[in-house]
């Protein structure tokens, strides 16, 4: 298999990126870029370690992120399977991304930066659910933003409605537990989980 190895030839292969694409990039939020995260309630995390890297998903019932000025986002660390891949590549390197979704939007937008966690009372406070607050917040300080093209979304109508047959949570435990019992995973897990959702 032939591979690139530097970046003149990837550059011969794909050409120079339109305009748009470089000037869309801004190093803080604007008021469009501010008006479409506070409306994302969905993002991915990603960070980078030396472990390895890691993708996160991240979501709430209303913004998944909380803007505390043109280059600070809050993103709360709200329960999950304590297995603190994103936290530890925090902690040990500090690079994050953020891609947020929104639904039915073809465009997502990406925050490239810097991340610390903090548990400083005065950052997890501020967030709550029934009593309930993150142990701890990720703070993004944003290095630049942009939106990126629809066409992924485009390609893969991400927001058809259409729903595809795929293994269940239980039958990827069923694979590496024997006598696993997937069925009664996958039956009970919806109402267990909404009891730890923050």
């Amino acid at each position: 298999m032939k591979t690139v190895t530097d970046l003149a030839e990837l550059d011969a292969l794909y050409g120079t990126p339109g305009r748009t694409a470089l000037d869309k990039v801004v190093t803080r939020l604007t008021p469009a870029y501010r008006a479409w995260i506070a409306a994302s309630r969905f993002c991915i995390l990603s960070t980078a370690g030396p472990d390895g890297i890691d993708a996160s998903p991240r979501g709430d019932d209303g913004p998944v992120v909380r803007i505390l000025d043109d280059r600070t986002l809050w993103l709360p660390d709200w329960r999950g399977n304590n297995r603190l891949d994103s936290l530890r590549n925090i902690v040990r390197d500090g690079r994050a991304s953020l891609m947020f979704f929104a639904p039915g939007s073809g465009n997502v937008v990406r925050v490239n930066g810097t991340a610390a966690v903090t548990v400083d009372a005065a950052a997890t406070a501020t967030f709550g659910h029934e009593g309930r607050h993150p142990r701890s917040v990720i703070v993004i300080e944003i290095a630049e933003a942009y939106f990126q093209c629809a066409k992924a979304i485009m390609r893969a109508e991400l927001w058809s409605g259409a729903h595809v047959a795929v293994p269940s949570a239980g039958d990827f435990l069923r694979e590496r537990i024997d006598g696993f019992d997937a069925a009664a995973y996958d039956s009970g897990y919806p109402a267990e989980a909404r009891t730890r959702l923050w």
